[in-house]
């Protein structure tokens, strides 16, 4: 584990994401993996990704390389946490251990010789996770350049909601900085803030914690461990969904979809193709 990665956490300026994906672990299994696929490939608009290289800038707990392996993709994934890297890894040893094609590896998505080295992909795919870099737009363009001519940008960024945003940056710095017992007690009160109106409006609509246990259908995901991811997410930064399809549109990126979050909480999704 890296001194500065060490670092970071004792300072408080950075949360564990590997820790919370290594927990989500547990949860996984072959249907939760086929949504994951259904996902991916329903928002590429492919059938398969059979000969393509697929790249995914922080893998987190490796889902989605695993279902780009799975549709037929030879991938690289990495991440800056090293949890999320060990996390990963095992996932790939538990349902994919024979897969020669599919490369993990430990790696900043700020670091312009390690990315410039790794080369071009004809999809590069990062899903909530260059707004905590730190650096969000050095973040932005270096996906950028490791798509091929011709190639696919997948990415998802946080939605920018004004002074809404303030106020979860302060409560995700705060989280990083408090003893765990604390902590706790945040997540309960922001899942009950995230999850309590949805509950609610399912039970009026006589089918309790429906949304709940569709859940997974969003790219095989799962509730807690996305408000944890969520709660305690920091660095954050959100952008509108101009401000992304504009930065794209200036490099030769021509926006393929988008799906955005409503003007809400979450992440607005952006699919790009590079100019060939």
């Amino acid at each position: 584990m890296s001194s500065s990665f060490n670092d970071e956490i004792k300072s408080g300026v950075r949360f564990e994401f590997g820790k919370n994906w290594s927990h989500f672990l547990a949860t996984v299994s072959d249907e939760r993996i086929a949504e994951a696929e259904t996902a991916l490939a329903n928002f590429l608009q492919l059938s398969d990704l059979k000969n393509l290289r697929f790249l995914d800038i922080g893998c987190g707990s490796g889902l989605s390389s695993l279902a780009a392996f799975r549709l037929g993709a030879d991938v690289t994934s990495f991440d800056y946490d090293p949890y999320s890297v060990e996390t990963t890894n095992r996932l790939k040893t538990a349902f994919a251990p024979q897969a020669s094609n599919w490369k993990i590896m430990a790696g900043s998505a700020l670091d312009k010789h390690m990315m410039r080295r790794l080369g071009e992909f004809d999809i590069v795919y990062s899903w909530g996770v260059l707004h905590h870099t730190g650096n969000m737009m050095d973040g932005l363009a270096l996906a950028a350049e490791r798509v091929s001519p011709g190639g696919l940008l997948f990415v998802a960024i946080y939605n920018d909601q004004g002074r809404m945003s303030s106020i979860w940056r302060v409560i995700k710095k705060t989280y990083c900085r408090i003893p765990r017992s604390l902590q706790l007690l945040v997540i309960f009160l922001c899942l009950i803030r995230l999850w309590g109106p949805t509950i609610l409006r399912d039970t009026c609509r006589l089918r309790p914690l429906r949304t709940l246990r569709d859940y997974r259908k969003v790219r095989g995901m799962n509730p807690w461990h996305d408000v944890v991811d969520w709660v305690g997410g920091y660095p954050f930064e959100v952008a509108k969904p101009e401000q992304i399809f504009e930065f794209y549109r200036d490099q030769g990126f021509t926006l393929q979809m988008l799906k955005t979050c409503g003007g809400g909480i979450g992440c607005n999704e952006f699919l790009f193709r590079r100019s060939g």
